[in-house]
């Protein structure tokens, strides 16, 4: 079982009924899809992956003195049996339009801007497409994600890197969750694999596909369909071999946004299963809940 692969471009075309339908079932029986002609210069991604290993090999350094490989070090040395079960192999940083970027390479903050670009405007064709397929007025999601257009929504994008691990016997990865916000494109590594997301109990397979963007839905897009799209769980497992490179942006709700279900979305025959709340305090749940079950999410926040 192989998660869905949809050319971007037949929306264009005569297939357009067919490409629609073809997302409205990645959104709605996997929660995880891939778009291959999405739009996105392949030179430019070419580009993308150039800068971020580049910027990696000058963190290299740092990582071989981070907690993680600390932790293991520890572990390796006891010899108690222990796995280093809470915490993540994993360097990671994240863009915004307003934080610190790295300086080196010289390169790196001009290619990651027009990337940024080119992945918020796929973002927002891809919302609008929901909209479509969801029965909403043209723009719900994105008027939801900015509170009725008072505020801007969250725009990050994180440059992460896998490390080879020595020990995956003690190691598992990036621990499974679930993404708190709204819609994640990931240009994930064409060579090294290990990203999996959760399919009917079984776990599958994200495989690598070269200048693909993988689109998954968040927890808010979970709320705004009222259940019918559902955020998937999904992990990183460690290799022992190559250097997984993960560049997932992430466009979610301004934290003052107020989320629930959208209208179109709540009828007498199917009554609103999510409550309403702000999701800067959906994000002070979730930062202390994020590997646990979703649902008691949910309830802790409609009891604020």
């Amino acid at each position: 079982m192989a998660i869905p692969v949809i050319d971007f471009s037949k929306l264009d075309g005569k297939e357009r009924a067919e490409t629609m339908a073809r997302i409205a079932n990645g959104c709605e029986e996997w929660g995880f899809f891939q778009l291959v002609n999405h739009g996105i210069p392949v030179e430019l991604l070419e580009r993308v992956k150039k800068v971020c290993s580049e910027c990696y090999r000058l963190r290299e350094e740092r990582f071989r003195g981070s907690k993680p490989v600390q932790l293991l070090d520890k572990l390796v040395k006891e010899g108690d049996g222990q796995r280093l079960d809470n915490v993540d192999w994993e360097d990671v940083f994240v863009l915004q339009d307003d934080n610190e970027w790295p300086s080196n390479p010289p390169d790196f903050e001009e290619t990651m801007k027009e990337y940024r670009e080119e992945i918020r405007k796929l973002a927002e064709k891809m919302m609008e497409i929901m909209d479509q397929n969801l029965g909403f007025e043209k723009g719900c999601i994105k008027k939801a994600f900015s509170g009725d257009g008072q505020h801007p929504p969250f725009f990050g994008t994180k440059v992460s890197h896998y490390p080879p691990c020595p020990r995956l016997d003690l190691v598992k990865g990036l621990r499974a969750h679930t993404d708190a916000g709204g819609v994640i494109l990931l240009f994930q590594d064409d060579q090294v694999g290990g990203l999996q997301m959760l399919k009917d109990g079984q776990w599958i397979d994200v495989q690598p596909l070269p200048n693909a963007i993988v689109i998954n839905t968040g927890d808010q897009i979970e709320v705004l369909s009222n259940g019918r799209y559902k955020s998937a769980w999904h992990r990183v497992l460690a290799t022992s071999h190559g250097n997984r490179r993960s560049i997932a942006s992430f466009y979610n709700p301004s934290p003052k946004a107020t989320i629930a279900p959208a209208a179109a979305a709540t009828k007498e025959a199917a009554p609103a299963l999510y409550p309403r709340f702000l999701f800067g305090d959906y994000m002070d749940v979730y930062v202390k809940q994020k590997y646990e079950p979703k649902e008691p999410r949910f309830e802790a926040v409609r009891a604020i």
